[in-house]
């Protein structure tokens, strides 16, 4: 019996890529994300095609590479951010349901995003993902600060994809993907914009837990060979601490149910260690090994 390929979408549409289900394929044919209930936002260049997919196959396990992938059940990872920094017992709102109640809530936690009311923007270049505004009485008392990443795909799997969306019922694809996964922006872009916008946020007066940061587990893998696995963490939240939740799915399910997104880690640790770490390299290569380097590219060593 033919086997599915090693490398393979393991995802689309929030559902297994070759689950023909009703509830999985009304999704296909309507281009739309169940974790946000919106139309998905990855498409071909014209936007003519919606591809959907949340999730691949990488050397490391099965992988998120979609953030709206990480807001399953109602944004339960960024309530739980809300709870973790202000306590259970306040309410979290979707800006459209805090514009709806905020006459009757003294007090509650305003979700602000790009799929709740908007996202936060400072200049024209950077863009705050998520705010958790505690809002009292009508005032702004105090806010922390997320950023949801998972990691970018490279290469080409429009011939898997193809052979799942035309799928029959009990076939198995064989047609293996050609995806690949951009880990060189682990430290090129994600690592330099978690610390720049944390510090944006450590020199706010009304930031109390600072920032955090949401994350599949095996991204965060790639995150630690550059800082390291031995960062020194702390027990307490403050403007200048990150706090690092990672998630990963759950084992596979039968055709017609999803995956669940299941919390690996919670770390925390100062932002100024976070920053020193990445700048001095636990896994940094020595100047030797540039010295090396520069001979191999000659051919003098």
């Amino acid at each position: 019996m033919p086997k599915s390929p090693k490398k393979n979408l393991v995802e689309i549409f929030g559902y297994a890529p070759d689950d023909t289900s009703q509830a999985a394929r009304a999704l296909w044919n309507l281009g739309a994300c169940p974790f946000i209930a919106k139309s998905c936002s990855k498409s071909n260049h014209d936007g003519s095609i919606v591809y959907g997919t949340c999730s691949v196959t990488s050397p490391y396990g099965d992988c998120i590479v979609c953030p709206n992938r990480l807001y399953e059940n109602n944004y339960q990872s960024l309530r739980r951010v809300a709870a973790d920094a202000f306590g259970d017992a306040v309410p979290c709102l979707t800006f459209e349901d805090y514009v709806k109640q905020r006459t009757s809530l003294k007090k509650c936690i305003v979700i602000l995003g790009q799929n709740s009311g908007k996202e936060v923007k400072l200049g024209r270049s950077l863009s705050m993902d998520w705010i958790l505004a505690l809002v009292d009485k009508g005032q702004l008392v105090s806010y922390a600060g997320i950023e949801a990443q998972s990691i970018d795909i490279t290469g080409n799997y429009r011939d898997s994809w193809y052979a799942y969306k035309n799928i029959k019922p009990k076939t198995i694809v064989t047609v293996p993907s050609e995806h690949g996964l951009n880990w060189a922006n682990v430290h090129k872009r994600l690592i330099p914009q978690i610390i720049r916008k944390g510090l944006i946020y450590s020199r706010s007066t009304l930031v109390k837990s600072g920032l955090y940061f949401i994350v599949p587990d095996i991204v965060y893998q790639k995150f630690e060979d550059i800082i390291g696995a031995d960062i020194p963490t702390v027990n307490y939240k403050a403007a200048n601490v990150l706090t690092v939740h990672t998630y990963a799915l759950s084992p596979s399910v039968a055709h017609g149910a999803q995956r669940q997104l299941q919390l690996v880690r919670e770390l925390r640790f100062t932002l100024d260690e976070f920053s020193e770490r990445f700048i001095g390299g636990a896994n940094l290569p020595t100047g030797d090994d540039l010295d090396h380097a520069v001979r191999r590219v000659l051919g003098l060593d």
